[in-house]
C-alpha cells in the first residue's frame, strides 16, 4: 500500500516551489490564488526570499503547506491509500486527501501560525532535541522536573523533542545527559510547540476549525494525536484541535501505517526529513521523495 507523508515547519528553503510555478499551469494558478487569500505575495518570498524572511511566522507555515499541497495536486499518479503529516504537515495531508478544501486549509494554517506566535510571546518557552535515550526515560525525566516540560515530538527511535518553559527545558536537558543521552540541545525555535504552553493558540484555532466544514477523506489520515487511521470528519476536527498542545506521535504513526499494510512512503513537499525518519523507524519499507 502507498502512504504519502507531508513535512512540517523547518523544511522551508529559498527557491521552494519556483520550479512548480514555472512548469505547471495548475501550480501557477494555485500559487496566485494563495497570494490572493493571504493578502501578500508569499510566492516572492518562497522563490527568492532570504532564510530570515522565510523564517517569519506568517510565511513559514503557509510556505511549507503550499509547496506540499500544490506538489501533491500536480503529481500524475497521486493515489494515496493512507496519508500522514508531521505537525503542520497534517494540514497538508488533510487537503491532499480531500478532507479540507485548499482555501480553508490555507486559511487555517495562516491562523495557526499567527496564534502560535502570539502564544510564544506570553511566556519564554522553547524546545530541545534529546538523542539516544529511551522514550520512557525522557518521559520520566520530564515528569520529575518542577515546571512545564513534556515530550513533544516522537520523531524516531532515539530522537525525541521536548518542549516547555525555558528553565524547565534547560534543567531537563541537564538531567537527560546525566541519564545517558548522547545529546540534549536547545533548538532555535520561537516557543514550546506541542506543549501546554500552546493552550492560548489551541483555543483560538479551535474556533476557526469548528467554523469550517470537513469532508470524509479519500483514504485514512493517520493523525499525530492518535497515531491511528481516522476517516470521520468530526474525529479529524477534534484531533486537529488537540494537536497544538499534544505530542506528535510520528514513530507510532509510521509503525501503525506499516502494520496496516504500508509498503512505500512518499514524502511530498520541501526537504527529505520525513523519509529519513521513516528509514530510521523501519529499514524494510521503500521511501521516495516526490
Amino acid at each position: 500500500m502507498k502512504a504519502y507523508i507531508f513535512p512540517g515547519q523547518g523544511a522551508q528553503f529559498s527557491g521552494m516551489g519556483k520550479e512548480l510555478y514555472e512548469n505547471s499551469s495548475l501550480a501557477k494558478e494555485l500559487f496566485e490564488k494563495a497570494n490572493e487569500i493571504l493578502g501578500f505575495r508569499i510566492t516572492d518570498i518562497m522563490f527568492s526570499g532570504t532564510a530570515e524572511e522565510l523564517k517569519e511566522t506568517k510565511v513559514t507555515q503557509p510556505a511549507v503547506f503550499l509547496h506540499s499541497v500544490i506538489l501533491a495536486k500536480t503529481l500524475d499518479d497521486f493515489k494515496p491509500e493512507m496519508v500522514a503529516g508531521h505537525s503542520l504537515g497534517e494540514f497538508s495531508a488533510l487537503v491532499a486527501s480531500g478532507a479540507l478544501s485548499f482555501k480553508d486549509g490555507l486559511k487555517l494554517v495562516s491562523k495557526r501560525a499567527l496564534a502560535m506566535q502570539k502564544a510564544c510571546e506570553i511566556t519564554p518557552s522553547t524546545m530541545a532535541a534529546v538523542l539516544n535515550l529511551a522514550d520512557e526515560v525522557v518521559e520520566q525525566v520530564c515528569d520529575s522536573i518542577d515546571g512545564v516540560v513534556v515530550a513533544a515530538n516522537y520523531n524516531c527511535p532515539g530522537q525525541l523533542v521536548i518542549s516547555g518553559e525555558y528553565k524547565a527545558v534547560e534543567l531537563a536537558c541537564e538531567k537527560m545527559k546525566e541519564a545517558g543521552a548522547k545529546r540534549a540541545l536547545i533548538l532555535p525555535v520561537g516557543g514550546a510547540f506541542h506543549s501546554p504552553m500552546m493552550e492560548p493558540a489551541r483555543e483560538e484555532l479551535a474556533a476557526a476549525i469548528e467554523a469550517i466544514a470537513f469532508s470524509t477523506p479519500i483514504c485514512p489520515v493517520y493523525q499525530n494525536v492518535t497515531a491511528s487511521a481516522v476517516s470521520d470528519p468530526n474525529e479529524i476536527k477534534k484531533n486537529l484541535i488537540i494537536q497544538l498542545t499534544a505530542p506528535v506521535r510520528w514513530t507510532q504513526s509510521v509503525n501503525q501505517m506499516i502494520q496496516d499494510g504500508a509498503t512505500s512512503f512518499t514524502e511530498v513537499g520541501p526537504g527529505k526529513v520525513l523519509t529519513g525518519l521513516v528509514n530510521k523507524i523501519n529499514k524494510e519499507v521503500e521511501t521516495i521523495n516526490a
